[in-house]
């Protein structure tokens, strides 16, 4: 496994790859573009496949010894295999009901996965250049392309209580009132997409539960660069929250600062 501090050197060709991949998302962001709904339900749009035809050859480039594990080719029954414990999870347009509200909240994620942990995360937001990318101890966020880059780190507490982010567009208002009972909380946000990690990440936000489903490519970009700014993703109980599980599939988690 190589150490998080060497793979600093993807830093810059990952956040290429992923502000290409914004491009291609926002030449569909209009209100003329059309859906469809996966065997899951899901909906996906031409904009999903346009950043997918950029990363997945891209990052195979970059890389060509980590396959990419990325949402749409794996729905159409495309995975590679990964046994080696080093590969891309990537998810070209997370937040795609957010997309298609027009609101903004929709992120292009792309993370590297080791044994079984996210080592490496890109995370950007197309609609505002807002991106963030983070390995080993060292993580950064830019508002917009050519801005200042700061770097970022996991708050504690504050002692007038936490801040806790919600998802938008799969909130359950009941699970997460019973899970925060007994806590201090000083204010819940709403958002869509990955980017609640790394308003975490950011010492801007203290906690993100999520109690539903997600799959790995959902989360595996926001886990390394939260982790990279000193805060951490487990399950409820406490336990590393791993990757290469059947399915892709994750379970209930919680991504906490310091």
């Amino acid at each position: 496994m190589a150490h998080p501090t060497t793979l600093h050197h993807l830093f810059d060709p990952v956040v290429a790859i992923a502000r290409a991949a914004g491009a291609a998302i926002l030449e569909h962001y209009h209100p003329e573009v059309t859906r469809t709904d996966k065997a899951d339900g899901s909906p996906v749009t031409a904009a999903d496949h346009a950043s997918e035809a950029i990363i997945i050859p891209a990052l195979t480039a970059l890389t060509p010894d980590a396959p990419v594990v990325a949402e749409e080719a794996f729905a159409a029954g495309q995975v590679p295999d990964f046994s080696t414990g080093r590969y891309w999870l990537v998810d070209p347009l997370d937040g795609t009901k957010e997309f298609l509200k027009a609101n903004g909240e929709f992120t292009v994620n792309i993370g590297l996965v080791e044994n079984h942990v996210p080592v490496l995360g890109v995370l950007l937001a197309p609609v505002s250049g807002e991106i963030f990318w983070g390995a080993g101890d060292a993580a950064y966020g830019q508002a917009r392309e050519g801005g200042p880059v700061k770097r970022l780190k996991a708050r504690e507490v504050p002692a007038d209580g936490a801040v806790v982010l919600a998802s938008r567009s799969h909130s359950n208002s009941d699970a997460l009132a019973n899970f925060l009972k007994g806590m201090k909380i000083s204010e819940i946000r709403i958002g869509g997409s990955a980017i609640k990690f790394c308003r975490v990440a950011e010492g801007v936000a203290d906690l993100y539960p999520r109690l539903g489903p997600t799959m790995e490519w959902d989360t595996a970009a926001g886990q390394a660069i939260l982790a990279a700014a000193g805060g951490s993703t487990r399950t409820l109980d406490g336990q590393p929250f791993r990757y290469g599980k059947p399915g892709f599939l994750n379970g209930n988690f919680l991504a906490r600062g310091l």
